[in-house]
């Protein structure tokens, strides 16, 4: 027969004593509490570990910083770990890791872990954009929070006075961001579920706007102002560079010598570089390789094309060609980003060559998107039709305006 153990009480526990030796007074159940010579008082948790069955202990802390209550309390809840086959002692220390490897990922930690990944996949003019807006907007606040206790309102919260300055385009990105980094903790396993899914719906959705351009019809008058206007002579090139190849600012005013194929006429953008994340090759008409003859005395000895104004090492601002078209008297009609819809309102309008070559000459994504996997042709000569129309199409509007 058991023998039946007594449970202690609280004056019991405040007059035991310290003796030459450690001793221990059993509340039951494999409850102790343990008493040393210097007169420490700790509660220790005696079992039988799942499967081996080998005798061990466990620690609750000292009296009376852990009240009698509470050591009962802690004994029932490790008596429930092993009557589930569970070793309370592993139980708690597999806890404590997972705790301080919680406060160890916070939201920055794993946003530079995420973002390892991200910019594999797209262009690095877009990947720093996207570390840019977290680096500014979110990471200020919310960076050194652990991942495990952000909430959708510390989110909301902190973009909240973006909203409030109307930057809905911006509000929308973060979102997007803060999204795919939480679906990425998730599929790493640092957090179990993610908590920001639903934060876009706290804000009003941006209303789309198209990038202001001109129609084909005012090209002339585009061409005339432009010939008048005072504007450096990089930055002219530039210009009437974007505008004869079709592609976005950025991809412009990054050009590179290197990545000129004077042998094939081509200009060949690596996927790093566009927007796409895939090669872009744009055929060079007559005009075009006229541009980069003027531009050769100017920076054929430096890496860029188009160099920067205050260090010619460096690449041109993106934003330089909007400036000097704001100059000119087109602000709020027409942006450099404007050059490719009207490009591609003006070739459609022709019915001379077929859509999807115009979209390839844009570098436009398929929106079938296994279409897109598999349909890899470039169209060169085809193309060099249309960049070749578009050429003599600019060259005619230059003449009408008398330039």
């Amino acid at each position: 027969m058991a023998r039946t153990v007594k449970p202690l009480n609280d004056t019991q526990i405040k007059q035991a004593k310290p003796k030459e030796k450690e001793y221990s007074l059993s509340d039951g159940s494999g409850l102790q509490l343990s008493i040393r010579p210097n007169g420490t008082k700790s509660w220790i948790f005696k079992y039988y570990k799942p499967f081996t069955k080998k005798r061990t202990n466990l620690s609750f802390g000292q009296y009376p910083q852990i009240t009698l209550a509470a050591a009962r309390t802690k004994r029932e809840e490790a008596r429930g770990l092993l009557a589930n086959e569970i070793d309370p002692k592993e139980y708690k220390e597999q806890q404590f890791l997972q705790e301080t490897q919680s406060r160890l990922n916070t939201l920055e930690k794993v946003a530079l872990d995420w973002f390892e990944l991200k910019k594999t996949m797209v262009s690095a003019g877009y990947a720093e954009d996207v570390w840019n807006s977290l680096a500014r907007h979110i990471l200020p606040t919310l960076g050194q929070r652990p991942l495990s206790s952000l909430t959708a309102k510390l989110a909301i919260d902190t973009i909240k006075p973006i909203a409030a300055k109307g930057a809905l385009e911006t509000v929308k990105r973060l979102c997007q961001r803060l999204n795919e980094i939480m679906i990425y903790a998730v599929n790493t396993g640092v957090v179990e579920h993610n908590s920001l899914a639903g934060i876009k719906g706290a804000f009003p959705k941006p209303v789309s706007k198209p990038m202001p351009t001109i129609g084909g019809e005012r090209l002339p008058e585009f061409m005339e102002a432009f010939s008048r206007a005072s504007i450096k002579f990089p930055t002219r090139c530039a210009v009437e560079w974007q505008l004869h190849t079709m592609v976005r600012p950025n991809e412009a005013t990054k050009a590179k010598w290197s990545e000129i194929d004077y042998e094939n006429k081509l200009w060949i953008l690596t996927e790093d570089k566009m927007k796409m994340s895939r090669v872009h090759k744009v055929p060079l008409t007559a005009r075009a390789l006229r541009l980069l003859e003027l531009m050769k005395p100017v920076s054929g000895h430096r890496e860029y094309i188009f160099p920067a104004d205050r260090d010619p090492k460096g690449h041109m601002d993106p934003q330089t060609p909007n400036a000097a078209i704001k100059r000119m008297g087109f602000k709020g009609q027409l942006v450099a980003h404007g050059f490719r819809s009207l490009a591609s309102t003006v070739l459609n309008e022709t019915r001379l060559f077929d859509g999807e070559l115009i979209e390839v000459a844009l570098s436009h994504g398929d929106e079938d998107k296994m279409r897109a996997a598999y349909n890899n042709a470039e169209y060169i000569e085809s193309r060099r039709e249309v960049m070749n129309w578009w050429s003599d199409y600019i060259a005619k509007a230059k003449v009408a305006a008398n330039v």
